[in-house]
């Protein structure tokens, strides 16, 4: 048996080349179910989500469609051409397979890491994998070692409690100052990158009343379908500061692009206004308003390195499990290939015990019936007791030479059983 996973990620893939291979559920159903169709001694589970695609695969060395076979797979169904995104896939094999998913189902891989929403994404994926019958004894087993190990993580850590990033951090003063935030009008200044990630952490806290303006409307209205928010001109956002809750600012500027005359006649509330942008959007002579509460990079550095020291702790820790857990599961995954090769080796030694008893028996002296039974057992715990020292040893070579040269000594040891 064997294990691998087929991927690409934020980190290898752009968002052009993401969003091009991304599966719904509908979509990854009918993909798992071709799958199983296709390739029915395989086991199948596919995870994707705004930042990753990835093909977990686990079935017999013999064929074994491979993860180029697959690769052209996901190509097909999303027609795309393989040599559009060939250079940005990564595959990991066994216990790499093993400790990426971990560390995946873990947040260790995020975007931001110690966002747990991915945790529940990969029980979704694993789900439908059940429900399309494309999971089997061996990633059934994977998957719940993967949630084991992100409880473990989560709760021996602090490590989905501590923001590291600019946008992290921003969200979490938002989560302070209201106490609905799922009701709070947000406005996003700027489609970057950094817009993005705030729009991804406000989503995730479910908050969905969010419009993004950028000085090129057709990029805020790209990002504003990606999110299934809402995109505005650049014209509005004057009128939009006098009635929104938060506004988080990342617009590329060489100078301030708003001061007071933008913020006059508001007939809301308290403002909170997250700058994030450098050089900085709003003019901090905005924060001398009633009402308008302003934070700049500066005000929230300090929060992130106090995160960012205590997260190296949380990353090391986290780390440790994972290990103690990847251990554990290729224990386990190890030696289950010579489970069936063990049985056939039982069966062929019990053989030669009963004809050797049998020719013992067939001799001119009779033995009474209940002595046959009690000679029968006796070689029976005999036998077991032999094949318990071997299968001991056969896991212990496993671990430390591998399956397949357990497998060739236990074959081995048939074959020539079967010529005695």
């Amino acid at each position: 048996m064997k294990i691998y996973v087929l991927g690409l990620n934020h980190k290898t893939a752009p968002i052009a080349i993401r969003e091009k291979l991304a599966f719904n559920q509908d979509q990854s159903t009918r993909v798992l179910v071709e799958l199983r169709e296709r390739y029915p001694d395989g086991e199948f589970v596919l995870l994707s989500t705004c930042n990753r695609t990835e093909l977990y695969q686990a079935g017999p060395r013999k064929n074994d469609p491979g993860p180029e076979t697959l690769a052209q797979f996901l190509a097909d169904h999303c027609a795309v051409e393989l040599k559009d995104f060939k250079e940005f896939l990564y595959v990991y094999r066994d216990d790499e397979a093993v400790r990426h998913l971990l560390e995946v189902s873990a947040s260790l891989d995020s975007l931001v890491i110690g966002e747990a929403q991915i945790s529940a994404q990969v029980k979704d994926s694993y789900r439908l994998a059940v429900a399309a019958r494309t999971s089997g004894k061996v990633l059934n087993r994977l998957f719940h070692c993967a949630f084991a190990s992100s409880k473990e993580v989560y709760t021996m850590t602090s490590i989905t409690q501590r923001r590291v990033s600019v946008a992290g951090v921003a969200i979490e003063l938002a989560q302070q100052i209201f106490e609905s935030i799922s009701s709070a009008r947000v406005a996003v200044v700027g489609a970057g990158e950094t817009a993005e990630l705030l729009i991804q952490h406000l989503s995730d806290i479910g908050c969905h009343t969010i419009t993004v303006y950028n000085r090129t409307l057709k990029r805020a209205e790209h990002m504003a379908r990606r999110y299934n928010i809402s995109a505005a001109d650049w014209d509005q956002l004057q009128e939009a500061l006098r009635e929104v809750d938060i506004v988080v600012a990342a617009a590329n500027a060489h100078d301030h692009l708003f001061d007071k005359t933008f913020l006059k006649g508001r007939r809301r509330g308290s403002l909170l206004i997250i700058d994030i942008a450098v050089p900085r959007n709003f003019d901090p002579a905005v924060n001398d308003l009633e009402g308008i509460y302003l934070y700049n990079i500066d005000d929230l550095a300090h929060v992130i390195r106090e995160n960012i020291k205590a997260r190296q702790d949380d990353i090391g820790l986290a780390q440790e499990i994972i290990a103690d857990n990847v251990a554990s599961f290729m224990d386990w995954f190890g030696v289950m290939d010579i489970g069936p090769l063990v049985g056939k080796l039982r069966d062929k030694f019990h053989d030669l015990s009963q004809r050797e008893l049998q020719k013992f028996l067939s001799g001119e002296v009779e033995i009474p019936p209940l002595q046959k039974q009690k000679m029968q057992a006796a070689m029976n715990r005999i036998v077991d007791k032999l094949l318990h020292r071997l299968i001991n040893n056969f896991h212990t070579l496993a671990k430390t030479h591998g399956p397949d040269e357990v497998t060739r000594i236990i074959e081995s040891i048939i074959h020539h059983q079967d010529r005695t």
